[in-house]
């Protein structure tokens, strides 16, 4: 096992045969603050320069694998005081090498779902709860979410959640074609893993174009929603501070 140093506590990088583990843990909900978006995007830059990694394991500590951003965060862009850090984050999983697996062992919320949709490979945990509550929050989508979520889920629902904010347990997502295991919380990490070492005997010429292949309609998605969804944002943010603190989901 090679361990991937970073400057960040919040991320922990192994290379094990070939499959690379980044692991989310700020020992709370793993919220997407700018600390952690700065360390997730420095750990994906830091495996595709280990020559060794093939695959990516995506995880999150505890029972939140992401809370999205947190209050205080969502609070300063709606006071206009900061620029969305974390709207690049999925820019960074698109755009990383090599195929990425995403077990969403624990709740994923909002930019937490988001990052775990942007994912080449998907499981979640039947018992968990996903979604996105930034319309509870009295603002439009973010992270690229307007686009993404069609890609993974089908549009009627991407659409019903988007509008709605719902929190779905993830059972209600079985049988969904973009979502690739529904899965008892305890056995996501063993079949992400399965499925990441049978990807991790593939040579890494042939795994990289097929992932840059395989990703670029969503890389292009991406890029086309963030225009609109910063105007979005222009217009909803600034009259939500109040309710972003009423209704955020802790």
């Amino acid at each position: 096992m090679a361990r991937v140093t970073l400057d960040s506590p919040l991320v922990d990088v192994d290379v094990t045969d070939g499959v690379a583990t980044l692991r989310m843990d700020d020992g709370r909900d793993n919220a997407l603050g700018e600390s952690m978006v700065h360390a997730l995007t420095r750990a994906f830059d830091a495996v595709a320069g280990q020559p060794d990694a093939r695959v990516i394991v995506l995880r999150g500590g505890g029972e939140m694998f992401s809370s999205g951003a947190p209050r205080a965060l969502l609070a300063a862009l709606a006071e206009g005081e900061l620029q969305p850090s974390d709207v690049m984050l999925p820019r960074a999983l698109l755009t990383c090498p090599l195929p990425i697996v995403a077990a969403l062992e624990g709740h994923a919320i909002g930019g937490g779902f988001a990052l775990g949709l942007t994912a080449d490979i998907l499981l979640l945990a039947g018992e968990r709860r996903y979604g996105f509550p930034f319309m509870n929050m009295g603002f439009s989508p973010g992270m690229g979410t307007t686009c993404l979520c069609e890609h993974v889920l089908s549009p009627a629902i991407a659409h019903e959640l988007l509008y709605t904010g719902e929190l779905r347990r993830g059972s209600d997502f079985a049988g969904i074609s973009g979502i690739n295991r529904v899965l008892p919380s305890r056995d996501v990490a063993a079949h992400a893993y399965d499925i990441a070492a049978r990807i991790a005997d593939k040579p890494r010429a042939a795994l990289e174009v097929v992932k840059r292949t395989l990703s670029l309609p969503r890389r292009q998605a991406f890029e086309a929603s963030l225009t609109l969804e910063s105007l979005m944002h222009q217009v909803t943010l600034p009259a939500a501070a109040r309710q972003i603190e009423n209704e955020y989901v802790d």
